[in-house]
């Protein structure tokens, strides 16, 4: 399935926690209340080509987007608490 930028935020449905990965950078976002505004999340979940950025993994309730291999291996070994638990 190809999620764009009218279709992305629908990913979010159901998660608390959604952990941003570029590079070495490391960024947890609550989705809980309050929740960032849409065009926020979106400028987060897309990449260049205006799709879903990849890698993306939904682990329980924590989508993970982009990719960091220590966040990925603490997060899989921890279950869905969030990024820095």
């Amino acid at each position: 399935m190809r999620f764009d930028a009218s279709s992305v935020l629908e990913v979010l449905n159901g998660l608390d926690t959604l952990v941003v990965l570029r590079g070495k950078k490391v960024e947890t976002v609550n989705l809980k209340a309050p929740r960032p505004i849409d065009d926020e999340l979106k400028s987060k979940l897309l990449g260049p080509t205006g799709n879903l950025r990849a890698p993306t993994a939904r682990v329980g309730k924590t989508l993970l987007v982009g990719f960091n291999e220590e966040a990925y291996r603490e997060t899989l070994i921890r279950g869905d608490k969030p990024h820095g638990s």
